[in-house]
């Protein structure tokens, strides 16, 4: 078997693995790249997959991350069957339809600026069209229920605990005339998660593909991350400020509705402080996951069978238009808004930093992984100003990171989901995960259960035969080409000398242009010295 990288190696988007084996080739995900321009570059790189020639894709769950490429995909030749579960299936009918249009909007954004520059016009990465596409593809296979998508493979989707339909894969095929069983875990979820199922487990494999995102931190507990948000609103409501929750549509918006719920249970949530629901998307995700309640933990089962429902809050207020939403920023007094995109670098969260993030009593809390490049982790990371909707914001606002409400298992609880396995000759590959954890995490169970352990780079090919040793081939050039900074840095100094040389142009000037051109030269002072200080 060939296995290739064509994402979430040393990183934790762009999830896509394609396999090569008994003269067959599919890909198991197919995540779009998030981060910074660098990063997103890879989205349109199509010709890497080589669309046409796979037969079929396996999908562990719906979001973008995982499956935001796959419109990409089909606007390329794809035409083969995905398979995935049923609620997997209904969520990606709005998720591919949303990313669709922000495509497209984006599209148009750039165009019009271009065009103001005499530029051409640029295209979006996929179409609304190209989303609806997909949609005939879909094939739908209930966790626990194993089939056969070729003659000798087998493959079974097991629940993940993730988010609603998420699924770790089991793959039962021969190599080197000996058969092999291959888990590729997806996202694994945190156990004890609000709605979820804990994550399955399963006991045999020869290869373990292991997301690795808190690889190298626990999450604090339920109470304690309960605890914190309950002080977040105190501390915006006695500000008379809004709370800003940067909430990825599918998984973290219904938990935090849930943890609201319980808040105001317990009487820690002001009953005259709005909640504004504030994302189409989270809207229609939010009405798939009541649709799909058998698909719930026990809990929530029974909580609904009381008449009860977790997710509706007497001052909860969904805001599916453009004029709702920008009403809400308009309005006086405390309120809490949950909107997205989760790691805040697309769709309406923008507008509400925008307004929110430099006013001192606000606070901004997320509760999701926040990747690297985004403006999220900029935040997080202490960023004293940030870019936003092409404007310099300062962060005033006290900024909260709660990660034990995040969907993803911490590193713990993936060490004790991998005390599963029996198989002492198992061989693992760290995945969905930055190199820095998943170093920590490699460590981790190389010490606890003696396995070898390898951290796939981007585009890198693994050769797989049962019996023989790994062979890896890397193309380090091609995954992360080496920036010349002696050539850029000598550029710099180049301009620097061709500004002093005409000083004297520069003073011959009137003195309206020369306060002009002195302004023009101080922003760009100004950021010169911010990324100097970023250094």
């Amino acid at each position: 078997m060939k296995i290739k990288y064509l994402g979430a190696a040393r990183t934790v988007t762009g999830s896509c693995f394609i396999l090569e084996t008994a003269g067959h080739r599919f890909a198991i995900d197919c995540g779009m790249h998030q981060g910074n321009l660098e990063i997103e570059k890879r989205n349109w790189d199509t010709e890497l997959y080589e669309p046409q020639k796979i037969e079929f894709v396996l999908l562990t769950h719906a979001h973008i991350d995982h499956s935001g490429l796959l419109p990409r995909l089909v606007q390329n030749g794809f035409r083969g069957p995905i398979f995935t579960t049923p609620p997997t299936a209904d969520l990606l009918r709005i998720l591919l339809l949303d990313s669709a249009y922000i495509q497209e909007m984006e599209a148009q954004w750039k165009s019009r600026k271009r065009l103001r520059f005499g530029e051409k016009r640029v295209g979006p990465l996929y179409t609304q069209r190209d989303a609806q596409a997909v949609f005939p593809l879909l094939k739908t296979v209930s966790h626990d229920q194993p089939f056969e998508p070729f003659a000798g493979v087998r493959v079974n989707f097991k629940d993940a605990g993730h988010i609603l339909g998420s699924s770790f894969l089991e793959l039962w095929l021969k190599e080197n005339g000996a058969p092999a069983k291959f888990v590729f875990s997806g996202d694994i979820g945190r156990p004890r998660q609000l709605l979820m199922e804990d994550p399955g487990v399963t006991a045999e494999a020869d290869y373990l593909f292991l997301e690795s995102t808190y690889g190298n931190r626990d999450h604090k507990n339920e109470q304690a991350s309960l605890d914190e948000l309950a002080e977040a609103i105190a501390y915006s409501y006695n500000n008379n400020e809004k709370m800003v929750i940067p909430a990825f549509a599918v998984g973290r918006t219904q938990e935090m509705m849930y943890c609201l719920n319980l808040l105001s249970q317990e009487g820690r949530l002001p009953k005259d402080m709005p909640i504004y629901l504030d994302s189409p998307l989270a809207i229609q995700a939010t009405e798939i996951f009541r649709r799909n309640a058998a698909s719930l933990d026990d809990e929530t089962k029974d909580l609904i069978k009381n008449g009860q429902d977790p997710l509706r809050l007497p001052q909860l207020r969904m805001t599916p238009t453009t004029a709702e939403s920008m009403a809400i920023n308009t309005s006086e007094g405390p309120a809490i808004i949950i909107s997205a995109s989760g790691m805040a670098n697309a769709g309406r969260i923008r507008h509400h930093l925008r307004h929110n993030l430099w006013r001192e009593g606000a606070s901004i809390v997320f509760v999701g992984f926040q990747a690297e490049g985004t403006t999220g982790r900029k935040i997080i990371d202490g960023a004293k100003r940030v870019r936003v909707l092409n404007e310099e914001v300062a962060v005033k606002a006290r900024i909260f990171t709660i990660g034990g409400f995040s969907a993803h298992a911490g590193q713990s609880q993936l060490l004790e989901w991998v005390s599963n396995f029996r198989n002492k000759n198992l061989q693992v590959f760290l995945v969905h995960g930055e190199y820095e954890a998943q170093q920590v995490l490699a460590e981790r169970i190389r010490e606890r259960f003696g396995y070898k352990v390898i951290i796939p780079e981007y585009l890198e090919e693994t050769l797989l035969k049962i019996g023989e040793e790994i062979q890896r081939v890397e193309f380090p050039e091609k995954a992360a080409p080496k920036i010349d900074w002696a050539y850029l840095i000598g550029d710099l100094e180049a301009r620097m000398a061709q500004l002093r040389q005409r000083k004297p142009q520069l003073e011959a000037k009137s003195w309206v242009e020369q306060t002009e051109l002195r302004d023009r030269i101080l922003e760009l002072n100004r950021d010169l010295m911010e990324t100097i200080s970023e250094i």
